[in-house]
């Protein structure tokens, strides 16, 4: 069941969509305290000639996940970096274990992947933006790492232990 509702989520993107530079500089201040990881995985790609345009993209998707964490009124623990590597990890095993298969079992795995995760909703809506995004920009290999980076949110959030206090660096 997800934690993150589709009405929750639709409150997310509307409240981050309608923010102003000032706003978002606010939010992201926010994320640093409570969540630092998946802000720093979005500011080490500006080491790795990301352009500011793309990251703008990979910001946005991370309002969107912390705003939408936000709204569901439920108390998040801190995502560790260890957590992270996990969820990208696994995430990428799982990529590499469809590529490997014939396309009608890839797309077979994708639906059944997609239908079981358990925040559906979020990852739906970061799975279209993404593809949406893929098809206004000119492609590059860094494209890659956002793509992984946008995907390891969500799974971080849908598979963070609730329940385990870690002292500050909640979100309600």
């Amino acid at each position: 069941m997800s934690r993150i509702s589709a009405e929750t989520l639709i409150r997310a993107i509307q409240k981050v969509s309608a923010m102003t530079l000032a706003q978002k500089e606010t939010l992201a201040d926010e994320i640093y305290r409570q969540q630092p990881i998946l802000l720093s995985s979005v500011l080490v790609l500006q080491r790795k000639n990301v352009t500011m345009q793309k990251l703008d993209f990979l910001f946005d998707m991370l309002f969107i996940c912390f705003q939408a964490m936000k709204e569901s009124k439920l108390t998040w623990p801190m995502i560790s970096e260890e957590e992270y590597e996990r969820q990208l990890a696994r995430h990428v095993a799982t990529v590499k274990f469809g590529q490997a298969q014939s396309p009608a079992q890839s797309d077979q795995l994708t639906q059944e992947y997609a239908q079981q995760h358990p925040e559906q909703y979020l990852l739906a809506y970061v799975m279209t933006e993404t593809a949406a995004w893929l098809q206004r920009v000119t492609p590059e290999e860094s494209d890659t790492q956002l793509m992984l980076a946008a995907i390891c949110f969500v799974n971080c959030i849908a598979h963070v232990p609730m329940g385990l206090d870690k002292g500050k660096g909640r979100v309600h």
